[in-house]
């Protein structure tokens, strides 16, 4: 039997998505073309693949038996064809998609961006928002180049490397009528505190290491960005607990001092993570080891690949 591969990421995408409409928009193409191209994946598989809900589609049970053998076999195919080629980064014409949490689009990404305009002027990125939910980011099928952040219980089709650990800081306003060159825990404790939301597995590592340190703190303001932070403690006396690298930023605000954390908060990783089909692809090793190298350096310390 033919099989039309151009229909494979198709189905791959609408196995994440659930929806045609977010498949759709994922995969750059109108509604109705999704549309008609599932309807060729249903000639071809002889199965209606996915079954219309109140909410979105819901797979049958071939779709669910067939997704992990189609991810399987574009990766292969990949591996194999893309293993042949030869990358020029400064010849080299494509558009990146990387999903990097907050912290990441803070403190990297501007360095990355510089790097690639350097190095590769012809590369066009792309940045989409990395939750809780990788599945989200199109990094399982393998449609987002990578992710950017911390990657917990990664699926097989993943492969994940590690870039740093970061610490954790206070930042508090610099005229604050009661904190001076450090802040202890009963002050922490009495202070109110500005959260940040994202990204998610930060927020949990952030409350488990104050959980397991007996320290209370009163959230005042949960805001979903770290750029918020410093016009919320510039104007109140509240105090935020943030990355170190994002407090060095934090620190040339003349508004805003930076101290160390009344006890030892522990660290928290950073992980790069992308489909195992990119394994031998040579534009994405040559991105995955820029990416490297300019965390090493905004770290000051060292990355294995």
């Amino acid at each position: 039997m033919r099989y039309d591969l151009n229909l494979l990421p198709v189905f791959v995408t609408l196995m994440e998505e659930r929806s045609v409409t977010r498949a759709a928009e994922r995969l750059g193409i109108t509604q109705p073309a999704l549309s008609n191209a599932l309807a060729r994946l249903r000639v071809m598989m002889r199965d209606q693949l996915f079954i219309r809900e109140r909410y979105g589609i819901q797979p049958t049970q071939m779709a669910q038996d067939l997704a992990p053998v189609v991810a399987a076999a574009l990766a292969k195919i990949d591996e194999v064809v893309l293993g042949q080629q030869t990358f020029d980064p400064l010849q080299a014409e494509l558009s990146v998609t990387i999903a990097p949490n907050s912290y990441v689009e803070f403190v990297l990404m501007p360095a990355i961006v510089a790097r690639l305009r350097e190095q590769a002027p012809g590369i066009k990125l792309r940045l989409t928002p990395f939750g809780n939910d990788l599945a989200e980011t199109g990094v399982i099928s393998g449609t987002t180049t990578m992710v950017l952040g911390r990657v917990v219980d990664p699926p097989d089709s993943l492969v994940v490397q590690h870039l740093m650990d970061e610490g954790l800081a206070c930042v508090v306003r610099a005229d604050h009528p009661e904190i001076h060159d450090r802040i202890s825990q009963e002050q922490y404790e009495r202070l109110k505190h500005v959260n940040v939301l994202p990204p998610g597995r930060l927020r949990v590592g952030l409350f488990h290491a104050l959980e397991q340190r007996g320290i209370r703190r009163e959230v005042a303001v949960s805001v979903t960005h770290f750029l918020a932070v410093p016009e919320m403690i510039a104007v109140t006396d509240y105090c935020a607990t943030l990355p170190t690298l994002i407090c060095d930023h934090l620190a040339h605000d003349p508004r805003l001092k930076i101290l160390p954390a009344p006890v030892d908060l522990g660290t928290f990783p950073l992980d790069m993570a992308w489909h195992v089909r990119y394994r031998n692809d040579p534009a994405h090793r040559w991105l995955r080891s820029l990416v490297a190298e300019v965390t090493r350096e905004i770290a000051g310390g060292t990355s294995e690949e």
